[in-house]
This record gives structure tokens, C-alpha cells and sequence, in this order.
């Protein structure tokens, strides 16, 4: 029995007297050690091999070792075959075939003994082994390593498949699912060859011999478009669960969408669709490369599956023709919700190469491809079910609605049983088509925002097809407010589309109508180009009209240069110093484009830069004018973190601006510009990005941060925060209130200040802070906290003439109401701290 200085040492100060001494040191002190020292020493040795530091000591040792029993726990040799695959899975090819078959015997040794071990890494292993040797002839090492795998394993249970199981195997669930779900297309003959082609491809781009391999096997498949098309829908539909994945370290289960193989069948499948004929090709391309480039969680920058989507994206950049549109459509979803950094890059660049092949811009391109779904003119379709009409209709700003209409007329919201019974396949269709149809007036809605942030024009001809008379678009763009400038003179006139009986019109606040003729131009009216009187003049016809807008265009906020900013030259420092809920700012700042590294406690996690680069006109084409990009600097600031280590809060400091300028097709350098030199649109629309950062992820919106002593340790920022100056965003909403209030049944009761909206109830007086909602009682101006009440307008349906981001508008408002009628308010916590002290 060995003493008691560290097994460990002593295995190494042996082994180092074995090679430089000769002798059988190791041979000497193994064969001294107790059955529990031996697994001791094996997974010690195994360990060094696995690092690299194998010879013939260590290959004599692991030979002796696996020769014996040495009481073997399923979870030591689990240990031991996690490590070999994750090995396995870094090293090069060459090492690899040298060195699998004693990598091996350790963990083949202690799986045979133990026989229990987990199926997901034994098959890890097999695959490995495929990886080093291929299929060698009966009687080689890894032929019987192999076999002994196969053993361990134990049988396949039958699935109707006939696949064996390397193929869609279970080291996720997106396999086993496929098995279930599409056994008789999987067991079609040729089937297993074609998913095996598909298994082979370990790049995002195939070469064209692949392709034409993958072409001819599948044509000799049954159904084979119908296979292809099911993997691909089960990608795009799968879950995000733990997956089994190597690493150095040993095997992890992580959080993704498939496992290494099966998310190779899936590339395989997705570039064998591009010799597939019909239109749900890039749909369904599109749609597996959105789930597979969401960050893990449904946010952040870490893919689900980062190879399928760049595969999926080098797709979409590849299609030509008829293809090409969609191709455009479906990349410029995948930047507006896709968070990752190569992924973005890897899109951008696609965008441009379709639209550079089409000779179009992609914006020009994107408006061209945006799908009717079947709407006629009015924006509406109406479908026969028996003796009911389903309507599916857009309706001004762009809301989508399914309806049913009875024989005698009467408009049902939901389906009659009738039609639930006799037209249920019928009527899933239509309820996937208005799913669809909300999908998109979305992204219209952002796609329109970003036209206004950029100043894009369009001639006459195109704003028409494109825009005002499209079925979908249409209904979002007639609710903003546009400007026309006549091809002779140039000056911008502003108005609301109305149409005549000649075509188009801009209608006047004064009344007057600009006809749109041919040869003008239009483009998005933006306050930060009008005059004061003119945007008070515009805010009130459209109170007046009651004409609610897709997104905040005329009560937009603006944010002009100011003079310190035109001082201090190189960057902006308006929003420097906030403290914001970390979490929730960097989810905002993704939804709003912004990119960067996470603040935490790790390597280089004291302070990131988030960066965007702001739209481009979408009527330049590419590779020409100029470019803009922001850089808001973020900092930790102590206040707990996550349990991965990631900060709990953060600190806003300066914004930087950058231009980049391009000609003849070649892209200059980013270079650093002040904020004296930056377009006053750019300025604005980035500096209204940050402000939103502040207004809906300070510290200050919550007022529970306050009793929880955090507050003293910032030195009262969340109560200056909380009911301290009004920004932009506060200034607008006292505004837009001043024209509400008084046409609710609460005139009476509220009052406007600089800074809150008062309240009075029937018990007590209340002040609600403009900037953040949060609540003040009179007299001793104790705060009452209230939740992040987000519901509906109540007790009466208020008109808002915009949706504000974040909503805050909508909480102050249905704050106003409850507190109005505080005496009816029966939540008991609300009501004892508002009866408190009376």
C-alpha cells in the first residue's frame, strides 16, 4: 500500500524515473495500489494521454490498466468517454487517426465493466471512432473496438425507419422527433444514403460536387422533396432543449436545437432544397436559420445552433431569380431579430450580393417581394364556409383580424361551431395565414420606421405600388404622414394620403391637397425637419382625426444638438451617469439593433461598447454614400450578478459617432466624427434610441429599488431618476396628455405639471411622474408602488394617437384612471397604503 503523499505525485515522480532512468517504476507502484487507487490512477493517466503526453509508459500502463477489473462506476467510465469525445472533437485528423485506438481502451474498458452507461455517449464514441478510421475491414482495431461499442449499446428498438442510428440519433430531440413524426419518408429506399450525403457536409457552402451528388441521390428517392421539406419545418419548429455537444473538456449537454450530427443532416437538407422547385423554399430556409440564430434563452448573441444559421444565410445570399426577393424579405428579418455578431456580418453580406445580382437596392428589393397573401385591395379575404363568410382583413394602422360573418350579417370574432366542425382543416390554414399576416405587418412597421430614420425617397411610381396601394404595406403607410416635392421646384409638402379620382393626394392640416404627380419624390415627414409651429400644427389634426399612427412619427421625440455636445467635440455625454437594470437594457438594446459584449465578472467584463449602425437610405445603392454608425459605452456597476457571472446593473457613459464614406464600390474606413459634424436626423434618432435605454431600464422605474438600500449606495439616482427633471420622452408624453385628458371622463380630476400628472381621488391626491409612471401620494409625497401594470385602458377606451415603446404612456394613463376612483380599488396591499395615515 503506497503512503500517504499524493497518489498523483507519486504516479508522476515514478513515471519520471521510468524515462530517464529506465526501470519498471510505474509498472512497480501500480501493482502495489488497492482496486480504488487503480481507478484512481487510470483516470489520472488517462487525463495526461488525452492532454497529449502519451509514450510508451503511459501506452504500457494503459494497457495494463484495461486488462484488469478494477470496479468500474457507470459514472467514472461516463467520465472517461466524456473526455475522449470531446478530444476527439478538436483534435486534427492526422492525430486523430493516430491516436483514437489508446485513447479508447481506458473508456471501453471501464463502460464494458461497469454496463450501464449513458447510450448518447457510447453512440458519441462510435461516431468518433467513424471520424478517426472510417469503415475498416473486419479484424482491424477499430473494427473491434466498434463492434464492442455496438455491444454496449445494445440493439436498436425498431422504428419503422430502418435508419441506423448514427442518422437523426437521440443526442438531441430533434432525431428521435423526426423518427416519430416522418417514419415511412425515412424509410423510403435511397433514404438513408441521401441523409448521409447530407451528414457529410462540415461546411456552410457545399462545393458544387457535393451538390450534384446530393441532386442525383435524391432524385432516387420517394417523395424526396417531401423529406427534405419535413426536416427542414422540424428545424425550424424544434424547441431549444439541452443537446449533447463536445467540447475540450470533455461531453456537455447545452442548450441548442440539434446535436453536431443531426445539425449536419439539417445543412445537408437545406442545400439540397436549392434544387427543389416551389415557394416554400425560402420560407422554410428562412424560418430554420431565425430559430437556429436565436440567442439561447430567446435572446442575446449566443446562436442555438450558430453553423446552421450561417449555412442557412449563405443559402438565402445564394439565390437568384424569382428566389431572390423572398431571399431579400427573409434576410431582413433575420437582422431585425437576430443577435449575433457573424451571423449579422454574414447577412449584411448576403443582402447585398442578391441585390447587387438583381441590380437593385435591397430596400428596392425588399419592397418589391413584400407577399399579398391573397388580400385584394381593400385589404381584405373573404373565404366561403358554408353559410358563413371568414374575412381576413388589415385594417388602418396595420392590425390584422380574422371574422366571421353570418347569413343575416352579424360579425362573429371567433368561429361558430359550424365552422369549427366542418371546415376545421380550412380553417387552421386561415388561422395560420393571419399568424403570417401579423408577422409581417411587423415587419413592415419596423421596415417604414427605419425608412424614416434614414430619409429615403422614392419616385412617385413606386411609393404607389409599393407602398400607399399595396394590400399589407398600405395600411401602416396611409396612416403616416408623408411629403411630396414636385419634380420642377423641389419643396417638400407635407400631408396625409388621401386618394382622388385622379390618383394620390397629400391632405393639408389647412385643408389643401398636394396632388402626387408623376416625376415626384416622397419620403417619410420627420419633425426634426420641421418647424416648431408646424409640429404642434400636425399633433393636433391627427388628435383631432383621431388617426392613430404604426409607430411614433409626429409625436416623435427629437433631439437637436445642443451646445455643450457642440463644445465638447468628440462625443455626447446627455445620458452619461444612468444606472439601468442591466438585463432588461441589453434585451431593449438588441430589439433596438444594438451589439456588443456582456458586462459581468469575467475576463474584460468591466465595460462594453454597444454598437449600431444606423439605416442607410434604401434608395442608394449599395457601395455608394455614406454610412453611420453609434457607440454607447456601458459599465458595471456593483450590485449582484447572475449565476453565470453576468452584472445585474450597469451605467450608461458617452456616445460616439462614426461615418464611413464608399464609392465606386469600395468601402472606406470607419472614421471617428463630433457630434457638431453628424446629420441632425442621425443625432437624433440615436441619442432617442438611448433615452429609451434610461426611460424603461433605470433603476429609477422601479421604485422597489429604493427600500433596497441600493439607492444610498448610488447616491440617490434612482430617486432623481424616479422624480427628477423630464427628458425628451416625458416632454412628449405631457404633451400628447395635454390633448387626451381632456377628452376623457377624468378632466376634471387631473391637472399637468412640468414634471407629473395629479390626480385627484376621492380618498387622497396623487402626483405620476412623466418619465418613469411611478407614483407620489400627497401630502407627504410618499411613493406608492404600483407594478408594471401593463393592461388595457380602463374604465373607458382611450384614443392614443401612437404605441409608444416601452408603454409607459399607457401606464401613466390607466394610473390616472385608478387613481381617480381610488375609493373602488379592491386590491388590498394597494388600498391599505393608500388609506394609511388618513
Amino acid at each position: 500500500m503506497v503512503g500517504t503523499t499524493s497518489l498523483e505525485v507519486r504516479l508522476y515522480e515514478a513515471g519520471v524515473r521510468q524515462r530517464t532512468q529506465g526501470g519498471a517504476a510505474v509498472q512497480e507502484l501500480l501493482e502495489d495500489l488497492a482496486p480504488d487507487e487503480l481507478r484512481r490512477a487510470a483516470l489520472w493517466i488517462h487525463r495526461n494521454q488525452c492532454r497529449g503526453g502519451a509514450d510508451k509508459v503511459t501506452d504500457w500502463s494503459v494497457s495494463w490498466l484495461a486488462g484488469r477489473r478494477l470496479g468500474w462506476s457507470a459514472s467514472q467510465a461516463e467520465e472517461l468517454l466524456e473526455r475522449l469525445v470531446g478530444v476527439m472533437a478538436m483534435v486534427d485528423p492526422m492525430r486523430l487517426l493516430q491516436e483514437y485506438g489508446p485513447l479508447m481502451r481506458l473508456p471501453l474498458a471501464a463502460a464494458r465493466e461497469a454496463g450501464d452507461c449513458d447510450r448518447a455517449l457510447l453512440r458519441a464514441a462510435r461516431t468518433a471512432s467513424l471520424s478517426a478510421w472510417g469503415d475498416q475491414a473486419e479484424g482491424s482495431e477499430n473494427a473491434a473496438i466498434r463492434e464492442t461499442l455496438d455491444r454496449l449499446i445494445g440493439p436498436e428498438v425498431p422504428d419503422g425507419t430502418g435508419l441506423p442510428w448514427a442518422l437523426l440519433n437521440d443526442e438531441d430531440a430533434y432525431g428521435p422527433r423526426m423518427r416519430s413524426e416522418h417514419p415511412e419518408l425515412l424509410a423510403a429506399a435511397g433514404a438513408a444514403a441521401f441523409l448521409e450525403h447530407c451528414a457529410a457536409l462540415d461546411a456552410a457552402r457545399p462545393t458544387k460536387k457535393w451538390q450534384k451528388a446530393a441532386g442525383e441521390l435524391l432524385a432516387a428517392v420517394e417523395r424526396g422533396d417531401a423529406l427534405v421539406r419535413a426536416l427542414l419545418d422540424g428545424a425550424a419548429g424544434q424547441a431549444e432543449h439541452l443537446v449533447v455537444m463536445p467540447n475540450p473538456m470533455g461531453v456537455y449537454r447545452e442548450p441548442g436545437l440539434a446535436g453536431e450530427r443531426n445539425a449536419a443532416v439539417v445543412r445537408g437538407a437545406l442545400w439540397a432544397a436549392a434544387g427543389l422547385p416551389g415557394t416554400w423554399v425560402v420560407p422554410t430556409v428562412g424560418s430554420v436559420v431565425l430559430n437556429a440564430g436565436t440567442g439561447t434563452g430567446g435572446s442575446g448573441g449566443v446562436c442555438r445552433n450558430a453553423r446552421l444559421a450561417a449555412a442557412g444565410v449563405a443559402f438565402l445570399g445564394a439565390c437568384e431569380g424569382e428566389r431572390a426577393a423572398d431571399a431579400v424579405q427573409w434576410l431582413g428579418r433575420i437582422r431585425g431579430r437576430v443577435r449575433n455578431r457573424t451571423v449579422l456580418k454574414a447577412a449584411a453580406k448576403a443582402l447585398e450580393a442578391v441585390s447587387g445580382r438583381a441590380g437593385l437596392t435591397p430596400s428596392m428589393l425588399r419592397e418589391r417581394g413584400v407577399p399579398a397573401h391573397g388580400l385584394d385591395g381593400r385589404g381584405m379575404r373573404e373565404e366561403t364556409l358554408g353559410v358563413y363568410t371568414a374575412v381576413l382583413c388589415v385594417q388602418e394602422p396595420g392590425v390584422a383580424s380574422l371574422s366571421f360573418r353570418g347569413p343575416q350579417g352579424r360579425v362573429l370574432k371567433s368561429a361558430p361551431k359550424a365552422v369549427r366542425e366542418a371546415y376545421a382543416e380550412r380553417l387552421t390554414l386561415l388561422r395560420s395565414a393571419l399568424k403570417e399576416l401579423r408577422t409581417l405587418l411587423a415587419v413592415e412597421r419596423a421596415r417604414l420606421e427605419e425608412h424614416l430614420a434614414a430619409g429615403t425617397t422614392w419616385p412617385a411610381e413606386d411609393w404607389e405600388r409599393y407602398y400607399i396601394d399595396h394590400p399589407v404595406t398600405g395600411r401602416a403607410a396611409r396612416a403616416l404622414l408623408w411629403e411630396v416635392a414636385p419634380e420642377a421646384d423641389g419643396r417638400w409638402t407635407a400631408g396625409v394620403p388621401e386618394r382622388t379620382g385622379g390618383g394620390w393626394a397629400l391632405a393639408g392640416a389647412d385643408g389643401t391637397a398636394t396632388p402626387v404627380a408623376p416625376g415626384s419624390r416622397l419620403r417619410l415627414w420627420h419633425p426634426i425637419r420641421a418647424e416648431a409651429e408646424e409640429v404642434a400644427e400636425w399633433r393636433g389634426e391627427l388628435t383631432e382625426r383621431e388617426l392613430r399612427q404604426p409607430f411614433q412619427q409626429v409625436f416623435r421625440e427629437v433631439y437637436p444638438l445642443t451646445p455643450e455636445e457642440a463644445a465638447t467635440g468628440a462625443c455626447s455625454h446627455r445620458f452619461a451617469g444612468h444606472i439601468l437594470r442591466y438585463g432588461r437594457a441589453r434585451a431593449l438594446m438588441a430589439e433596438r439593433g444594438w451589439t456588443g459584449d456582456r458586462l459581468g465578472y469575467f475576463e474584460e467584463g468591466g465595460s462594453s461598447e454597444m454598437v449600431r449602425e444606423l439605416p442607410r437610405r434604401g434608395d442608394l445603392p449599395v457601395g455608394e454614400g455614406m454610412s453611420w454608425r453609434a457607440r454607447l459605452l456601458v459599465e458595471r456597476v456593483d450590485g449582484g450578478r447572475s449565476a453565470d457571472g453576468v452584472s445585474v446593473l450597469c451605467s450608461t457613459n458617452q456616445v460616439r459617432f462614426e461615418r464611413r464614406v464608399a464609392s465606386a464600390g469600395a468601402r472606406g474606413a470607419w472614421e471617428t466624427v463630433p457630434p457638431g459634424d453628424v446629420p441632425a436626423l442621425v443625432l437624433s434618432e440615436t441619442l432617442r434610441d438611448v433615452d429609451l435605454f434610461v426611460a424603461v431600464a433605470s433603476v429609477g422605474a422601479a421604485p422597489e429599488w429604493q427600500d433596497s438600500g441600493e439607492e444610498r449606495a448610488h447616491d440617490g439616482y434612482g430617486e432623481s431618476r424616479s422624480f427628477g427633471e423630464p427628458t425628451a420622452s416625458a416632454r412628449i408624453r405631457r404633451e400628447t396628455l395635454a390633448r387626451l385628458l381632456p377628452r376623457t371622463g377624468i378632466a376634471d380630476r387631473t391637472e399637468l405639471t412640468d414634471r407629473f400628472l395629479r390626480v385627484r381621488g376621492e380618498l387622497r391626491a396623487y402626483r405620476i411622474h412623466l418619465g418613469s409612471g411611478n407614483v407620489l401620494m400627497e401630502p407627504e409625497d410618499a411613493p406608492l408602488p404600483l407594478g408594471p401594470d401593463r393592461s388595457p385602458l380602463a374604465p373607458e377606451k382611450v384614443f392614443l394617437p401612437f404605441e409608444e415603446d416601452g408603454g409607459t404612456l399607457s401606464v401613466i394613463l390607466a394610473r390616472a384612471f385608478l387613481l381617480a376612483a381610488d375609493a373602488g380599488i379592491t386590491d388590498r396591499a394597494i388600498s391599505s397604503r393608500i388609506r394609511r395615515g388618513l
